[in-house]
Formats: C-alpha cells, sequence, structure tokens
C-alpha cells in the first residue's frame, strides 16, 4: 500500500464526521458474537485490524477483554477512538501502521478484520497481509474476517475492493486456515444503502 493510501483515509476521518461513515455500526454484533465463540479468555491477547474509529473496542473492554491492540493505517481515526475512551484509551495498544508493513512484536490468539482485506486489490500486498497474519496469530488462534461478499459492493470510499466467498479467502489464506463458522451480513450504511458482507472465523493450524 502507498503513502497516498494513507492520506487517503487520514483524509476521509478529517473530512467526515466518524458516525457518517458508510462501515459505522453502532453495534458491531457480529464482530463480538464471532469473537466470543472463539473461546479465547478474555485475557488473551486480541488484535482488531483497521479497528480505526470503530466501537468494537469499547464493546470488548465492556464484556471484559483486558489485552486489546487496535491497529489503522490512520492515526486520525485512532486519535478519534482514543479521545471517546478517555482514560480506558490507557488500557489498549494502538498501532498506526500500513498492515502489509506491520512487525508484531508478540503473538495474539485473535485477529479480527472487518473491511481491511477486500481493499487489498494486488496480489503482493495480499500475500504481504498473509506473511504478517500467519507471523502474529498463535497456532490455535482465530481469526474472525469480514469483506464484502460475491455481489457486494465494488468499491468503497472511492477505492475498489475485492470481493471474496469462503473458498476464494481460503485460497488467498492458504492451508494453515481452517474455516469453522461463516455467516452473511446486510450492512446497512448510515446514508440507507446495503452492503454485502460475507464473515469467515476460521483456526490457524
Amino acid at each position: 500500500m502507498s503513502k497516498g493510501t494513507k492520506q487517503h483515509w487520514n483524509r476521509i476521518y478529517a473530512d467526515k464526521d466518524p458516525l457518517q461513515v458508510s462501515w459505522y455500526q453502532n453495534e458491531p454484533s457480529n464482530s463480538i458474537q464471532l469473537i466470543e465463540k472463539s473461546g479465547i479468555q478474555k485475557n488473551e491477547a486480541v488484535i482488531d485490524i483497521g479497528g480505526g474509529a470503530s466501537l468494537l473496542v469499547d464493546r470488548l473492554q465492556v464484556v471484559g477483554f483486558s489485552r486489546l491492540t487496535v491497529l489503522d493505517i490512520s492515526q486520525k481515526a485512532l486519535t478519534i477512538a482514543a479521545d471517546r475512551l478517555a482514560e480506558e484509551a490507557k488500557l489498549v495498544e494502538w498501532i498506526e501502521a500500513d498492515i502489509t508493513e506491520f512487525h508484531p512484536q508478540h503473538q495474539y490468539s485473535l485477529w479480527h478484520d472487518r473491511a481491511v482485506f477486500h481493499f487489498l486489490t494486488q496480489k503482493a500486498d495480499r500475500q504481504k497481509y498473509v506473511n504478517v497474519l500467519k507471523s502474529a496469530l498463535r497456532s490455535g488462534g482465530h481469526a474472525v474476517l469480514a469483506a464484502f461478499a460475491i455481489g457486494g459492493p465494488a468499491k468503497c470510499s472511492g477505492l475498489d475492493v475485492v470481493q471474496y466467498d469462503a473458498s476464494k479467502l481460503l485460497h488467498e489464506l492458504g492451508e494453515e486456515f481452517v474455516l469453522v463458522e461463516e455467516r452473511s451480513e446486510m450492512h446497512m450504511t448510515p446514508a440507507k444503502k446495503q452492503q454485502k458482507f460475507s464473515w469467515f472465523r476460521m483456526i490457524k493450524e
């Protein structure tokens, strides 16, 4: 991913109310449900890729998760989330990074990505992402990933995306990942437009 991509996302968060971006969810219910169904302990390490200004970190704190990391390419997005959490933000590890260039300092029990991977339209960038994922996620750890489904949007925020079903995603991730759950979601944007998502929960062998 390029410096231009970083500037693009910082501009999005500078120009738009975080409550009005198309991916905003007041209740990240699929994320919470799939994370809880993984069965990991509340004191195990969880990383939210592209978490930005999402409310997921707030909700995970409320239900007791204590080792949370939020990674985003946009410092502006991370600042919005940290300011919202106030004192609780000190309990979160905030990382400003392009996921394709991230070098994890420790391993995680759960990797969550709602709508980052589908922006990687270049094979080389997808391979870098997968390499980071394999490095960051412990053996037996869970990956919860959501992407635009086949037949869903072809673009988001002015950028092209890649649509996924289970077979297409697993082909990209490789044989180390086993699919244990899949679900569909029709996300309603703040502008009342429908976006078809697919959700996948996988275990790294």
